[in-house]
């Protein structure tokens, strides 16, 4: 798509310079934004086009109609916070903020200014989670008993991310938007064997009002690679494996009987569209600030995984 609205990217040094590369294809590139001289002159190399700054408050003071937040985590309320007062929609990388008050408040100012405030969870708008969503809304699985999620690793093992905070964000936000719940119970074990304190191996349950239950495995020191999240329901269980280069969705029509008897059925591999999963969010951001879809329910949405990532922050540490 091409479209009217432009943005500015900050943050250059990992995850930005995809950004920049969607949002130019898009052809809404027009800010670039960094601190560091050399990763700026880089991104500028790469889109001649786009005017460059290592000043946010130049950036903040241009016609952009949106800035998009790539930086380190602790400046993401800040920076989210600058933008949303200068009267500029926002896209922040995950999660948008640490605490609640933090989510909660940027919320509200987005919605006091009719701004958009969409968080970057990547997964959302990935093909295959989009067909999970469709199986479960659908009513195909049957009502859903569990969800639980592998995200693992052999590092690299961060010096300042726990597993949590840099794995988990991603299977948190997919549980949620796929059960469209919050959990009334979060909680959370690790161990740390690299740096201390951080945790490389964590473990999180969640149960929901529903009864519906949740797990997590994250890990940056496992053998495989795991990006895979199954879902059980009472009728069919379907799982999602992103390590997989076709077969990105399997839904298996095997269930448990009332007598606890094991009824078996076909597998079924649906089609999965092919599309990169940040394009598709970077479009959808764009057709945000057009208009298109709930602006608000974005913001909402970020909100609870940044409150689920609390409590099970919290468990953790305790």
């Amino acid at each position: 798509m091409r479209c009217r609205t432009t943005v500015g990217v900050v943050g250059l040094n990992y995850w930005g310079p995809n950004l920049a590369r969607n949002f130019a294809d898009l052809g809404a590139l027009s800010w670039l934004c960094d601190l560091d001289e050399e990763r700026l002159a880089a991104a500028k190399a790469r889109h001649p086009d786009a005017t460059a700054t290592s000043s946010y408050d130049e950036l903040l003071a241009s016609d952009v109609s949106g800035v998009v937040i790539a930086t380190a985590v602790p400046t993401h309320y800040p920076l989210a916070k600058q933008a949303l007062e200068a009267g500029k929609h926002v896209f922040v990388e995950k999660p948008p903020a640490m605490r609640a008050t933090e989510i909660d408040e940027l919320v509200d100012l987005a919605a006091d200014r009719d701004l958009v405030l969409m968080p970057g969870h990547l997964l959302l708008y990935h093909p295959g989670v989009h067909k999970l969503k469709e199986l479960i809304d659908g009513g195909e699985l049957g009502d859903v008993l569990c969800v639980y999620g592998n995200r693992q690793n052999l590092g690299i093992v961060r010096a300042n991310e726990n597993a949590l905070w840099s794995l988990g964000v991603h299977d948190l936000s997919v549980i949620l938007h796929l059960l469209d719940e919050e959990p009334e119970l979060a909680t959370a074990q690790g161990s740390w064997s690299i740096h201390e304190g951080v945790k490389d191996v964590v473990f999180c349950f969640l149960r929901f009002p529903s009864g519906k239950i949740a797990h997590m495995h994250l890990s940056w020191l496992d053998p495989h690679k795991m990006r895979k999240m199954t879902v059980v329901g009472r009728e069919k269980m379907v799982v999602f494996d992103d390590m997989e280069p076709e077969r990105k969705v399997t839904v298996y029509a095997k269930r448990v009987g009332p007598s606890g008897e094991v009824v078996s059925g076909d597998i079924h591999i649906p089609k999965i569209a092919t599309a990169e999963p940040l394009r598709l969010e970077c479009q959808y951001f764009l057709e945000l600030l057009l208009g298109k879809h709930d602006r608000f329910k974005v913001a909402r949405d970020g909100a609870r995984v940044v409150r689920a990532l609390e409590m099970l922050t919290n468990s953790l540490n305790g």
